[in-house]
């Protein structure tokens, strides 16, 4: 009986593993994945079958996560370029994914930062990553430690050409993230000879011969910084991560600008702003 009760258990553990996997970057994908193999077990269906079970009942979640999430005090981040902003998100990837909901307040400081990008550097597109899920406060984004809220959003860097012409719409990794900005000889360095255990500061040193070596736009970034730490207060921009050694490299200093701590993923990848409540 015993073995026979470890065996059983041991045949659900892939199915375990991937609902886990699924909820953790989708949020619905783990509930999706359950229906859909309710649904091919009951119909018989092939693996071709459940594959399109699959996509088809995960499609339409989404979509409902989008008419549903402002109950949930969420909104969406333009998905695509609809012509109305200069805002978007970095990959149609991120709402695949169900990770482009903010509360409405953010949204509209992003649209902001996004108008002032564009009237500063005419033909500048910001690029938006990682938000937050459609529904509940307290569901985590994996990885982020703090993306639970809606009140969160990670801003795409800027990026040129060797000859300093400027790239719109582009990063160095295809997700946005990843391509870290390395410190200077001179740069504050909080995190210096640390070796956490148990932390989320990846260096990735594997990954960043694979980025091409696009230099970053230091104007554009370091505008950014500077409107999300000034005027961005007025639409309610509360924090900004970024590491220390970049905001130095900048020339950006202010109270809202901070350092995520040494346990947390790198910021000199990617901007994070968030909004008080």
């Amino acid at each position: 009986m015993k073995i026979t009760a470890l065996a059983v258990s041991m045949r659900w553990l892939p199915t375990i593993a991937v609902v886990v996997l699924l909820t953790l970057l989708t949020q619905i994908g783990g509930v999706v994945w359950l229906v859909a193999v309710g649904l091919a077990r009951r119909c018989k269906t092939g693996a071709c079958g459940y594959l399109a079970l699959f996509l088809g009942i995960y499609a339409a979640g989404s979509a409902l996560g989008y008419t549903v999430a402002p109950i949930f005090g969420r909104v969406s981040l333009p998905c695509f370029d609809d012509g109305t902003s200069r805002l978007k998100m970095q990959s149609p990837f991120f709402c695949v994914l169900n990770r482009q909901y903010v509360v409405p307040e953010l949204k509209e400081a992003a649209l902001a930062l996004s108008r002032h990008m564009d009237q500063a550097f005419p033909g500048t597109t910001t690029l938006a990553l990682d938000a937050n899920f459609p529904f509940f406060s307290g569901f985590p984004l994996f990885p982020h430690l703090s993306h639970s809220d809606g009140r969160k959003l990670d801003v795409a860097f800027f990026y040129q050409n060797a000859d300093g012409s400027y790239l719109d719409e582009t990063t160095r990794s295809p997700i946005g993230y990843f391509a870290f900005e390395q410190p200077r000889p001179d740069s504050i360095l909080p995190c210096r000879d640390r070796e956490d255990l148990l932390t989320l500061r990846w260096d990735l040193d594997f990954l960043q011969s694979l980025w091409p070596p696009l230099p970053l736009e230091e104007s554009r970034t370091g505008e950014a910084l500077r409107w999300l730490s000034g005027e961005g207060s007025s639409f309610g921009i509360e924090k900004i991560f970024v590491e220390p050694h970049l905001a130095q490299r900048l020339g950006v200093q202010a109270e809202s600008i901070r350092f995520q701590g040494c346990r947390a993923a790198r910021h000199d990848d990617h901007l994070h702003m968030q909004v008080g409540k």
